[in-house]
């Protein structure tokens, strides 16, 4: 099977919201009047950001997802994206799969495939997505504002756990493994969150590498820093709240670290005004998903960790770094 008889037989589709998709050398793209272009590209590379050993048709679901994350973390509506594909060989057992994940959570959010590239290679997926968000509207990384309140929304720490059980450092009930690995293999992009949080939050980002780092990043870039009650977010492990979790063999691992460090988790982290605290809740409702306030931005740049009473945390988190 060729390049493009490959392309044909598993990713051209016709296109109702681009004016154009996949057939010629560019696609052609137009959002509604008065609207700004939201872009965003993510890789994912065998070996290192997922398994040999992955289900093809959750490895499709995931290289999607993890785009549309980037785009609920801006406040965008998913419009189209593309998909360059390197792979060892043509493998129809292994492409019909892999593009039923990929295509049906690309319908599910009305996301069309206009365009990409596909090569023989390593296995390498890398997808760049489109949206659209009202100017004005999309949520920037240097928003916060000293005295606004701290969101996550959903579980933490779940998909970082099944890592472990994976590599070998923490043992857990086969039930709870496959709850866990879920959250690793198809995690849920927020997409309706971050539409519903238009006008309310003031900064936003998703959890990929780990909840400090990612919301370090916010920090950084509004000179802000934050306070963070870690009593809060232990509630955050989905895990923990298994029937069989007394019997988590961590090895060594703390709850802590899985919440405040794990990634992957693709949930939005953001803040907004204390006086948006019932317009939050009306967009969790609105969205159907849950949020958890867990701390404050403060006006003195730093990320302090708060116990049950108050006091400082000396441990530090270390969250995903590629090149650290």
């Amino acid at each position: 099977m060729g390049e493009f008889d490959l392309i044909e037989r598993f990713f051209k589709r016709p296109v109702t919201r681009a004016a154009l998709g996949v057939g010629d050398d560019c696609a052609l793209l137009q959002p509604a009047p008065g609207m700004q272009l939201a872009i965003c590209s993510d890789m994912l590379v065998e070996g290192r950001h997922f398994l040999s050993t992955v289900d093809p048709i959750k490895l499709g679901h995931k290289a999607l997802a993890v785009n549309l994350s980037d785009l609920a973390a801006c406040g965008a509506r998913p419009l189209a994206f593309t998909l360059a594909l390197a792979m060892p060989r043509a493998d129809p057992a292994w492409l019909a799969p892999f593009s039923r994940g990929l295509l049906a959570l690309a319908d599910a959010h009305e996301c069309e495939l206009i365009g990409g590239d596909t090569t023989q290679g390593p296995l390498n997926i890398c997808i760049t997505a489109f949206g659209e968000v009202p100017p004005g509207q999309a949520f920037l990384r240097s928003g916060a504002r000293a005295g606004d309140d701290i969101y996550v929304s959903g579980t933490l720490g779940d998909a970082r756990l099944a890592l472990e059980v994976f590599r070998g450092k923490a043992s857990i009930s086969a039930a709870l493994f496959e709850d866990c690995r879920a959250r690793m293999e198809q995690p849920t992009a927020r997409i309706a969150l971050g539409l519903a949080l238009r006008g309310i939050a003031s900064a936003a980002i998703d959890v990929s590498d780990g909840l400090l780092g990612d919301l370090g990043h916010i920090l950084k870039a509004s000179g802000v820093g934050a306070e963070i009650d870690t009593a809060t977010t232990t509630t955050l492990l989905a895990a923990s709240r298994h029937a069989n979790w007394p019997q988590a063999n961590l090895g060594g691992l703390e709850l802590l670290e899985l919440v405040l460090a794990g990634g992957d988790d693709y949930e939005l982290v953001f803040t907004a005004p204390v006086a948006a605290r019932d317009a939050v809740l009306a967009a969790s409702g609105e969205a159907s998903t849950p949020v958890t306030r867990i701390g404050t931005v403060q006006p003195e740049a730093g990320l302090r960790l708060l116990d049950a009473r108050g006091r400082a945390l000396t441990h530090r988190f270390a969250s995903f770094d590629h090149f650290a």
